[in-house]
């Protein structure tokens, strides 16, 4: 070996792309070394299927590294001398090697924290360390700060529309395809009973899984939801598999049912590979344009095509930037003042709740529900009932596969909760039994009835909505797109009212969470 600069390349569980942005100029000489480590598994007690989901996928990924001719160094997490941490493992391997590396390349992590450690392991390791921008994504940081300077409301629609003439995607022009940025409007039908729901596709699991369910059963068998069976891909090809499988099976009916709900149905037509695409086993632009193509082909309508890209360039892009221009500050807020404790339910899923039992024994499950489960049943509720939203924050981020800082805080502390008080929607997402009944089957089979407003019986969600509005009124009377609900309010009897809160008070006490 000559004297040529030697470079440690740690590659985090959430960067497994051979074009990450840590790998991009590696050279003979280099490490590469990933770790399973204890810090990361347990800073939030996540998901026994998402730990198993991303060790099983780290160590594939770095065979996929190891046969293309790179020096990889893989920590298990049962591995004699495991440092428990991710700087642990990097300063073992600078004392394993004789202090022979010149510098630390990382690839910057997706959450605040992570972050905030890494600007301190020079100091700490006495070796440069350089933390490289994540390039896996259509904006860069500086990208989205220059388009939300200046701009009283970020809104996520114009900053969408920007990326769809940058990215050239469902363009014609410099106008929209079709005439329409969006389709939104054609895509909130509720499933029909007679629809046939396509079959899922499921992976077989190797001896790399096998040993990873082994390793999690284990040392993580006191933490939510059912390990097996783990049926999500856990390689690159086997993503794709999956994407294909969504784009000929799913995707010409996902815009029509998008927002729709079914008992005992977790996935409908939705593509699921958040997980894939937030771990780096599918690259976000590459999918835009596939799916894309399918439109061009006759394959999938524009309405189920623009609401698919709108979730990735749109939603997935804008919640990234909004994280990192608005930390670490932007976890702090609590507009609303909620302090509620967070129901036992949301572990146990023993509740009364149709909709409620159904998403939280569907996340148990899976490790997934979709995106209007997650926002208008458990983040409808958190909301109307005034959870804290840091117990809600950790229960998002530990429950779902895709969930990592940067994506699951603003979407769940913004989006659901409206804790940042407006920075990301125009009104908090409040809705009331009737919003579920319109968009699901679960209110025909539950035990309360959502025609009653008030009542033992009655849907807690219709009394808790209006008991939301009267206990934020100082706060929410005054947004305009409130005027109506705050109108119906003041026009309530006293006698309505005060048996609103009579009932909320008795179901929070019931719930003990009173």
């Amino acid at each position: 070996m000559s004297d040529a600069p030697r470079s440690l390349r740690l590659v985090l569980g959430d960067q497994l792309s051979p074009a990450i942005s840590s790998l991009n100029d590696y050279q003979d000489g280099d490490l590469i070394i990933i770790a399973e480590v204890d810090a990361e598994a347990i800073y939030v007690r996540h998901h026994k299927k998402k730990i198993a989901f991303l060790f099983s996928a780290m160590r594939h990924f770095a065979e996929e590294l190891t046969e293309t001719g790179q020096s990889v160094r893989y920590i298990k997490l049962d591995d004699a001398g495991n440092a428990g941490s991710l700087v642990g493992e990097v300063e073992r391997a600078i004392q394993q090697d004789s202090g022979t590396f010149d510098r630390v390349v990382i690839t910057a992590p997706g959450e605040w924290r992570l972050l905030d450690e890494m600007r301190g392991w020079a100091k700490r390791l006495k070796i440069d360390v350089d933390i490289r921008e994540d390039t896996r994504f259509v904006a860069s940081l500086d990208r989205f700060a220059t388009w939300a300077e200046g701009r009283k409301r970020l809104t996520m629609e114009y900053f969408y529309r920007e990326m769809r003439k940058e990215t050239g995607l469902l363009m014609d022009g410099d106008q929209p395809a079709d005439g329409q940025w969006n389709f939104d409007q054609e895509n909130r039908k509720k499933l029909p009973p007679e629809i046939s729901l396509p079959k899922r596709q499921t992976h077989k699991t190797d001896q790399i899984t096998k040993d990873v369910c082994a390793l999690v059963a284990d040392r993580f068998a006191d933490h939510f939801g059912d390990l097996e069976p783990l049926t999500y891909g856990v390689t690159r090809s086997a993503a794709e598999a999956d994407l294909d499988h969504f784009f000929r099976y799913c995707l010409a009916d996902f815009g029509d049912y998008q927002d729709a709900m079914a008992q005992g149905e977790a996935f409908l037509f939705h593509s699921v590979i958040a997980l894939y695409l937030n771990c780096g086993l599918l690259d976000p632009l590459d999918v835009c344009q596939r799916a894309e193509a399918e439109w061009k082909e006759g394959r999938a309508p524009i309405n189920a095509v623009e609401g698919f890209v709108r979730q990735i360039i749109g939603w997935r892009e804008y919640v990234r930037g909004l994280y990192w221009l608005k930390m670490p500050d932007y976890a702090e807020t609590n507009f609303l003042n909620a302090s509620r404790s967070l129901p036992d339910f949301y572990w146990t899923a023993e509740t009364r709740m149709a909709c409620v039992k159904d998403t939280v024994e569907t996340t148990r499950k899976h490790a997934y529900a979709h995106h209007i489960q997650r926002l208008m049943i458990t983040g409808n509720f958190a909301l109307l009932a005034g959870i804290d939203p840091r117990q809600v924050e950790e229960w998002y981020l530990l429950v779902y596969a895709d969930a990592y800082e940067w994506v699951e805080l603003p979407n769940t502390h913004g989006m659901a909760l409206f804790a940042d008080g407006g920075v990301m929607g125009t009104k908090p997402y409040a809705a009331s039994g009737a919003y579920i009944n319109r968009m699901s089957d679960y209110c025909g089979k539950c035990h309360y009835a959502v025609s009653k407003k008030n009542g033992p019986k009655a849907c807690p969600f219709n009394y808790l909505y209006w008991n939301f509005l009267i206990e934020n009124e100082d706060k929410l009377k005054g947004n305009p797109r409130l005027n109506m609900p705050y109108r119906n309010l003041a026009k309530m009897s006293d006698e309505k009212t005060a048996a609103i809160r009579e009932d909320s008070r008795r179901f929070f006490k019931d719930i003990g969470i009173s």
